[in-house]
């Protein structure tokens, strides 16, 4: 069986998805680690309750971005992970860090890339009058937030929206589209030509999830 290693800095709700797919083996694989940046993290306590292994390492405690993604990358290492998810982990890594998992780092990321990378993105669509708003789950590169796009989840922006209650609503398709792509690169289906991505055996409309408004 593959291993995950999960990265957190939040509340861990996608490490909470994540570990029921890979329970009822929607996600064929286990989590041998979860690495937070955050002692205090609710994700931290989440994991121990669910008996997973979990490791913090504070950012704080270096002196370089470069030195603390050393340290990331010996304990992702040393789980012997297959594949390193990105799940709410509130740092951007260094390139040599995302060249050392290149093909095997995955983040989900909260709007329809490449609008709105970055931070804030459900004040911004709102801001910026969007009908169409969304989640991009994407291979990682040196490029924050513009990797090859793996799916995506596209949510209506109702007129009676905020920001609170879009993220909720995204959050949710982002539940839906995250451990669907997990299994794609666990089983080995996904293949990148400049810049593209093919999934072996999905049908492109596959990678597309449309919410309705509910």
């Amino acid at each position: 069986m593959k291993t995950l290693a999960i990265l957190i800095s939040g509340q861990g709700t996608h490490l909470a998805n994540l570990e029921r797919a890979c329970r009822s083996q929607q996600v064929p694989a286990r989590i041998g680690l979860v690495v937070s940046n955050r002692s205090q993290a609710p994700g931290v306590a989440l994991a121990q309750q669910l008996g997973l292994p979990v490791q913090t390492v504070s950012h704080t405690d270096f002196d370089s971005r470069e030195a603390f993604d050393e340290r990331l990358a010996h304990l992702i290492e040393a789980s012997a992970a297959d594949l390193v998810v990105l799940a709410g982990f509130m740092r951007i890594l260094t390139d040599a860090f995302v060249q050392r998992f290149e093909g095997r780092l995955v983040n989900i990321h909260p709007s329809l890339l490449p609008a709105f990378a970055g931070l804030d993105t459900h004040a911004r669509a709102l801001k910026t009058g969007v009908r169409v708003h969304g989640a991009t789950v994407h291979l990682v590169t040196p490029t924050l937030d513009h990797g090859p796009i793996l799916a995506q989840a596209a949510v209506p922006v109702l007129a009676c929206d905020d920001a609170e209650s879009l993220r909720a609503r995204v959050l949710s398709a982002e539940h839906r589209i995250y451990p669907r792509a997990v299994r794609w690169l666990l089983e080995d289906r996904v293949r990148v030509n400049e810049g593209r991505v093919l999934v072996d055996g999905i049908d492109d409309s596959e990678r597309v999830l449309m919410e309705t408004d509910r």
